[in-house]
């Protein structure tokens, strides 16, 4: 009898496969650490080349995608009220809750449950 080289997924839980990209984009949002506007463009690239290739992986990344979004904005907004010093805690309030959220979030995908992240904006449907 020959063994299968992948494992087989139960039915209504991703694969292996789908359940690795979902978990690159949530955690591609850490880009943004290393280029400009990286946290943006690292789950609209894993999102536009695999969501093909698997409904849940289109799911994350595009909850991925949103967040980033709804990161930035906040994060824009912050440096505007950095002009009357409340920006400079919001900031890191943002950046902390966004850094444990996408952990969250990576972690969720990984174990091949859709995560939906709260205080977000959906743009994308």
């Amino acid at each position: 009898m020959i063994e299968p080289t992948q494992p087989i997924a139960e039915p209504g839980i991703p694969g292996p496969e789908a359940r690795k990209w979902a978990l690159i984009a949530h955690l591609s949002g850490f880009l943004g650490c290393l280029i400009p506007f990286g946290s943006l463009i690292g789950p609209l690239l894993v999102w536009q080349l695999k969501k093909d290739q698997d409904v849940f992986i289109d799911d994350q990344g595009k909850e991925a995608m949103n967040f980033q979004i709804s990161v930035a904005l906040a994060s824009l907004l912050c440096v505007l009220l950095m002009v009357i010093v409340i920006g400079f805690l919001l900031i890191w309030v943002v950046i902390i809750g966004a850094v444990i959220l996408m952990i969250i979030a990576a972690i969720k995908a990984n174990e091949g449950k859709a995560y939906r992240y709260p205080f977000c904006w959906r743009i994308i449907k």
